[in-house]
């Protein structure tokens, strides 16, 4: 009989096959006498695209935890799957008994995109539509603080929202929902809105290229958009964001080999001190915290943000390596 194949659990988004074919891509390189395959589950996240996840009124960090990941696990656990592939900015902290985050490989570019409409092409196309009232662009290389007063931004991240308002306090924030192509498509032909931010990383997993003017390069871009990366002193990333994790069970001694060549180590200690950060913040995926760990030789440095109080909070400290876990709690209890 042959050798069963490798389960890769994954969501069936766009964003999560891309990362889980990469996975198993490298899975295949490494291992080429076994077999992979990707088994597609969907989560109660993905069944709430279609509607607001927060209630009216309700905050976003009151969500539960583990939309996007619960039933990927629920997988592992019952011996349906032999991996799960996440976004790692999605894998709540605490994880399930019997299940542990055996890699991460490398990361991508952490920085968040603000994605708005150009406004030489948009005065272009209303004076080829005679009558049709033309949306508002702007120029290139745009930078928050030159967003005009009282612009509309779309997010739903809160971390965005706080960061957005803390920077120009006169910004309205909107509500959106969707995937990164649906996201653009809804700026570029919504007046009401004039600009959202998207995660560079997800952009960059789906084939959207950024060239030296702004505009964005891919399959079924909508036309007529520009893009500026946002520099980490004007927004600092949720935890985990740009990393890949990859979750088995705990007991399982060939997966975490296969595991062992998939991981990146210093993105591994990046995030390890990150999510010790959000641990002990108390909080998950959408609390109003943001952090960036990075790795310089045998030391490593964590960068924080909390929006949790009137005034905003930050810290950053340095550390040994080894030390990465005890730094974002180091981080963490400053900031409480």
């Amino acid at each position: 009989m042959p050798e069963k194949p490798i389960l890769i659990c994954t969501r069936g988004s766009a964003l999560a096959l891309a990362q889980s074919n990469m996975i198993a891509a490298q899975c295949r390189a490494a291992f080429p006498s076994l077999r992979f395959e990707l088994k597609i589950i969907k989560t109660t996240g993905d069944k709430l695209q279609k509607a607001s996840m927060a209630k009216q009124g309700e905050p976003a960090e009151a969500l539960p935890k583990g939309l996007f990941t619960k039933e990927l696990e629920v997988a592992l656990l019952q011996g349906q799957a032999d991996m799960a592939v996440h976004s790692l900015k999605d894998l709540p902290t605490d994880l399930p008994a019997g299940l542990v985050l055996a890699a991460t490989p490398k990361r991508e570019d952490v920085r968040d995109v603000l994605i708005y409409r150009d406004a030489a092409f948009f005065r272009q196309r209303a004076a080829g539509q005679a009558g049709e009232p033309a949306l508002r662009g702007l120029g290139p290389n745009l930078r928050l603080q030159d967003l005009p007063r009282g612009a509309s931004v779309a997010t739903s991240s809160t971390r965005r929202k706080m960061s957005l308002l803390a920077v120009r306090p006169d910004l309205k924030i909107v509500e959106i929902r969707g995937n990164v192509a649906t996201r653009m498509q809804k700026v570029a032909q919504r007046g009401e809105l004039d600009a959202t931010i998207l995660a560079l990383a997800g952009m960059t997993r789906l084939n959207f290229k950024i060239d030296a003017e702004g505009t964005i390069r891919g399959e079924s871009v909508p036309e007529g958009l520009l893009a500026t990366r946002l520099e980490l002193e004007e927004i600092l990333p949720c935890v985990g964001q740009g990393a890949i994790g990859v979750e088995i069970r705990a007991d399982d001694k060939r997966l975490a080999q296969v595991c062992g060549q998939l991981n990146h180590a210093d993105t591994f200690y990046a995030v390890t001190a990150e999510r010790a950060f959000l641990r002990g913040m108390g909080g998950g995926c959408q609390s109003p915290v943001g952090a960036f760990a990075e790795v310089a030789g045998d030391q490593i440095s964590l960068r924080a943000i909390s929006f949790r109080e009137a005034a905003v909070k930050r810290s950053s400290a340095r550390r040994p390596l080894a030390e990465a876990l005890s730094l974002g709690e180091q981080i963490a209890a400053e900031l409480k």
